[in-house]
């Protein structure tokens, strides 16, 4: 009996270190061999896109599929499907934008985790919208922060930004004017722009206290969220996903500069094959997968699945 869990139903269920948790584990299973993750299909059509995401998780018993469809002023819509591996039952269709906000943040959460920062911790948000709050909730869940500095290109945006996560999160965060202000002289610098454009929002020539910059926004090829000195500086450049350096602008330039040595994925860094350097530049690059997308959807369905009023439908998707 598949059960349907919607977006009211989902929030504030899980934690931010909830989420980071989850990831940690999933990652685990990714690098014990225990994971499949499929290329993701992307389509453009007549007045929108869409995009498909597989993945199982053998360890935990689970597929998941992603679909969001995204329409030029609409933005993008999610659904996230959960199956049992060991008999193919459809569990669960859950609403994917709660579950794309807080795995994207969870994610950085992951490598944040595994980068220390010796002294004080300040945070360079670039982006006000959801992923950006998400980011700064996750860093907070990882490090004492103890200050952040927010630029969007709307004034609006990052004021009333600044004011909800100060609030939120108990530190100072400021509204700045510029992309550069925002960065220069943090610890920690993050990107969450819908930036759609090859010109990159983040130089490297800003980043002279950065010890973690995690680029999150673009996951498309002909886009770039920051320049190719970002991923050339740093002793080390971890994915979330190895198709990553085919599938986003930011590491298709950078090519060679960003050579085999210094590459590892949040699968390797989790489970310890690769270490993290001391000091120095850390880039993390995310573009989601739907191993991310699971491990939470598997943790909402066990926590709400059974709970008396949830929506069920008994023959969707049944054998005949």
């Amino acid at each position: 009996m598949a059960v349907m869990l919607g977006y009211s139903a989902m929030c504030g269920v899980l934690t931010m270190r909830d989420a980071i948790d989850l990831l940690e584990q999933s990652f685990l299973h990714e690098a014990q061999g225990r994971t499949q993750v499929a290329p993701r299909t992307h389509l453009d059509f007549e007045n929108g896109s869409m995009r498909i995401l597989v993945a199982a998780d053998y360890q935990a018993g689970y597929c998941a599929t992603k679909a969001y469809n995204s329409t030029p002023g609409l933005g993008p819509r999610y659904l996230v499907s959960l199956y049992r591996l060991k008999d193919g039952e459809l569990l669960a269709l859950l609403d994917g934008k709660l579950i794309t906000d807080l795995r994207t943040g969870a994610a950085s959460g992951v490598i944040a985790r595994k980068v220390a920062i010796a002294g004080p911790v300040s945070v360079g948000i670039i982006g006000s919208g959801n992923q950006a709050r998400t980011q700064l909730a996750s860093l907070a869940a990882a490090y004492r922060v103890q200050r952040a500095a927010v630029y969007s290109p709307s004034l609006e945006h990052r004021e009333e930004y600044a004011r909800e996560m100060s609030a939120q999160l108990g530190f100072p965060v400021t509204a700045v004017d510029t992309a550069e202000a925002a960065a220069r002289g943090c610890t920690v610098v993050v990107t969450a722009t819908r930036s759609r454009t090859s010109e990159p929002v983040l130089r490297g020539a800003w980043l002279g206290e950065c010890r973690l910059l995690c680029a999150v926004g673009n996951t498309r090829k002909q886009f770039s969220e920051v320049d190719v000195r970002c991923f050339s500086d740093a002793g080390l450049v971890v994915v979330d996903a190895q198709h990553a350096y085919q599938d986003t602008g930011e590491l298709r330039a950078a090519g060679s500069a960003v050579a085999e040595a210094k590459r590892a994925t949040l699968a390797q860094i989790v489970s310890g094959s690769v270490s993290v350097p001391n000091t120095g530049l850390v880039a993390f690059k995310s573009v989601g997968t739907a191993l991310q997308d699971l491990a939470l959807a598997v943790r909402y369905y066990e926590l709400l699945g059974s709970r008396a009023g949830v929506p069920s439908a008994p023959d969707l998707a049944s054998l005949r």
